[in-house]
């Protein structure tokens, strides 16, 4: 099954309504990808909860070490990991309480797709979020 996502307009819909952003992948490097776009992303109101095992904390944030210790809902989860990890993630993804799963720009894997898909998610793959966001951020 090719990947297929969302419109921009739905997408659009997606970023408006959400909230909490779980980061898979954070780094507590500010030249790293992952916590530019976190960042900015932070700053653009939402939510953000660092996962990542091997670091402490992100901008004061305490980090969670898997999807598994966050409490409460999680609207979208932004992955920042190889595409190869992304059915290990999407496997967790589906015990949590979350409605987006997301790959960051160049992050796909129709394994993870599919799985996701048939379990009824809403899935979005190798697409920036914080371009997403810019391009349909509503006035």
């Amino acid at each position: 099954m090719p990947i297929v996502n969302p419109s921009r307009e739905e997408i659009g819909d997606m970023l408006q309504k959400a909230k909490r952003i779980a980061v898979v992948g954070l780094s507590n490097n500010p030249e790293r990808t992952s916590y530019m776009i976190a960042q900015a992303m932070k700053e653009a109101g939402y939510e953000i909860i660092p996962v990542n095992p091997t670091i402490d904390e992100w901008e004061g944030i305490p980090a969670v070490k898997s999807l598994k210790d966050i409490d409460g809902h999680v609207d979208i989860v932004n992955v920042f990991r190889r595409s190869e990890h992304l059915p290990e993630i999407a496997r967790e993804f589906a015990q949590i309480d979350a409605d987006v799963f997301w790959g960051q720009l160049g992050v796909a894997n129709e394994e993870a797709y599919e799985f996701l898909k048939e379990k009824g998610y809403t899935v979005v793959m190798d697409r920036c979020i914080k371009v997403e966001h810019a391009l349909t951020k509503k006035n």
